[in-house]
C-alpha cells in the first residue's frame, strides 16, 4: 500500500502557503483529467517519450536478463558504466534491495583517481563490465569504457568480450553496431524511453538481477503505480501529488525537498533530482512561448538531516514544500536496551528503533506545519520490491502530470545539451571546429 498523508497542507495548519486538496482537486478537475487522457493517448507515440508506461508490461524482456543472470554465476563485481540516468536508478534501488553477493560498482564520473583506484582493485577475470549508453556517444560512459576496455584486454586477451555487456538503443549509435561486430552481448534500451525514466527497463534492471533484486515485484509495483495513473482524480494518486506541487510553486514555493526517512533510500532523492529538475526546468513550453517554469529539488534523509538542513527548513524563507518518505513497518527491528547510569535516558529503554526512527518523521512534519512550512508524507507500507516499484513509477507519473500542468515537454533536455557540445569542442572532436573557435575567442580552452 502506497498512502498520502495531506494534513500538513491545509491553511488550518500551515496558513497562507497551504489548501484545502479536496476543493483544488474540484478547481482543477479539468486540467488534470486533460492531462491524464493526454498522457494515456499518447503514450504508444514513441516521439512523446512515454514508452516507461509499458516498460513494466514487458515480461519477455525480464526473462531474457534473468537468464543471462543465471548464465553468469561467476561474477563478483559488476562495473555499470553510466551517468545520470543511466546509473541512479539502479543506485537507489540496489542501495535499498540489493542482497548480493555481487559487489555493484558505479563509474558516473570522469574524475582519474577514484576510478585507477577501482581498476587497481578489482580482478578482471570475476569482473563484468556493464556499458550503457542508448547513443553510444555519452562522453563520461565511453571515455570510461575505453579505460575498462583496455584493462580487461590487456588482462584477458580476447577473452574480455565475455565481460562486457552494453545496454543501448536497439538500431542506432555507436554502441550498437560495435557490439554487433564484437560479438558482445547487448540489451536495448526501448527507444521511447528517456534516462531518467529507464529504471524498470536494462539500463536498470540488469545489474540489479546481479545483486538479487526481486524484478518481478519490482515491476508489479510499477504496474499499480499506472493502474492508480488512470483510476478517478480522489484515487489518482500521481495526479494529486502533481497538483500539490502545482499548487505549491504558484503559492511561490520554489524549492521541492524529498526527504526519505531511511538510509536504505539515501540514494532515492539523487534519483528524484534529476528525474524532477531535467524534466520540468523549462523555458518554453510547447507552443515554443517563453515560460521559464519549473522547481529546484533538494534532496535530504531523514533522521540524519534534522540535524543539518531542518533548520533551514523551518525557520528560513518560507520559499519550500516538503515531501516526506516513511516506512510503515520494518522489515527487522531492534530493541532498545537499558543500560545502569543511563537512568536519564529510560524515556527509550525497551522501545524499539523502528519506533524512534517512525515517531521523528512525525515530528519533524508537526513541527514543519507549525512554522507554516507546508509538507505532506508519502508512506509505504514497507520497503520491499512492490512498494519500491510503485514508488518510483509514481513520481514517474508525478513528474509527467506536472509538465502537462505546466504545458511543457518534461522528456526533453535542451538545456543540457549546449554543454554537452562545449565539451566535444574542447576535446577535438570531429565536426565541431567551428564551435571550437569559438570558444578559443571567448577565452575558454
Amino acid at each position: 500500500m502506497l498512502r498520502l498523508e495531506l494534513n500538513n497542507l491545509h491553511p488550518d495548519r500551515v496558513g497562507p502557503y497551504g489548501f484545502d486538496l479536496a476543493a483544488a482537486l474540484a478547481e482543477h478537475a479539468g486540467g488534470l483529467e486533460a492531462a491524464r487522457n493526454a498522457l494515456w493517448s499518447r503514450r504508444m507515440d514513441p516521439d512523446e517519450f512515454l514508452g516507461w508506461i509499458e516498460v513494466p508490461e514487458d515480461t519477455e524482456t525480464l526473462r531474457e536478463i534473468l537468464r543471462y543472470r543465471q548464465a553468469n554465476d561467476w561474477v563478483e563485481d559488476l562495473v555499470v558504466l553510466g551517468i545520470g540516468g543511466s546509473a541512479l536508478g539502479a543506485q537507489a534501488v540496489s542501495a535499498a534491495l540489493g542482497k548480493g553477493p555481487v559487489r555493484l560498482h558505479f563509474v558516473d564520473n570522469v574524475e582519474p583517481e577514484p576510478i585507477l583506484e577501482l581498476l587497481r582493485t578489482l580482478e578482471p577475470g570475476k569482473t563484468l563490465v556493464n556499458v550503457i549508453s542508448k547513443s553510444g556517444s555519452t562522453a563520461e560512459t565511453m571515455a570510461a569504457f575505453l579505460a575498462f576496455r583496455k584493462w580487461l584486454g590487456d588482462a584477458l586477451g580476447a577473452g574480455w568480450k565475455g565481460h562486457v555487456v552494453v545496454t543501448t538503443d536497439p538500431a542506432k549509435g555507436l554502441l550498437r553496431p560495435y557490439a554487433q561486430a564484437e560479438g558482445l552481448v547487448a540489451f536495448a534500451v526501448p527507444p521511447a524511453v528517456g534516462g531518467r525514466f529507464s529504471v524498470t527497463c536494462p539500463v536498470g534492471t540488469l545489474p540489479l538481477a546481479f545483486v538479487g533484486v526481486d524484478l518481478e515485484n519490482l515491476l508489479a509495483g510499477a504496474r499499480k503505480a499506472n493502474q492508480t495513473a488512470r483510476d478517478a482524480l480522489d484515487k489518482n494518486l500521481p495526479a494529486q501529488t502533481a497538483l500539490i506541487q502545482y499548487l505549491a510553486a504558484a503559492r511561490g514555493l520554489n524549492i521541492t525537498v524529498f526527504m526519505p526517512y531511511s538510509t536504505r533510500l539515501r540514494f532515492l532523492p539523487d534519483w528524484f533530482v534529476q528525474l524532477h529538475d531535467e524534466s520540468l526546468g523549462k523555458m518554453v513550453d510547447r507552443q515554443g512561448r517563453e515560460v521559464r517554469v519549473g522547481t529546484t529539488a533538494v534532496r535530504a534523509i531523514g533522521t540524519t538531516d534534522q540535524h543539518a538542513q531542518v533548520q533551514l527548513f523551518r525557520e528560513g524563507p518560507h520559499d519550500k514544500l516538503i515531501t516526506l518518505v516513511r516506512l510503515e513497518h520494518p522489515s527487522q527491528d531492534l530493541e532498545i536496551p537499558a543500560v545502569a547510569g543511563l537512568e536519564g535516558l529510560d524515556y527509550l529503554f525497551g522501545k524499539r528503533f523502528f519506533d524512534l526512527l517512525t515517531a521523528e518523521a512525525k515530528a519533524t512534519a508537526h513541527a514543519l506545519a507549525k512554522a507554516h512550512q507546508p509538507n505532506y508524507t508519502i508512506a509505504l507500507e514497507r520497503l520491499d520490491a512492490y512498494h519500491l516499484g510503485w514508488l518510483l513509477q509514481h513520481l514517474m507519473w508525478q513528474t509527467a502530470f506536472l509538465g502537462e500542468l505546466w504545458g511543457i515537454n518534461a522528456f526533453d533536455q535542451p538545456g543540457v545539451e549546449l554543454g554537452k557540445e562545449y565539451t566535444y569542442a574542447l576535446m577535438g572532436r570531429k565536426g565541431y571546429e567551428r564551435l571550437a573557435a569559438e570558444l578559443r575567442a571567448e577565452g575558454v580552452g
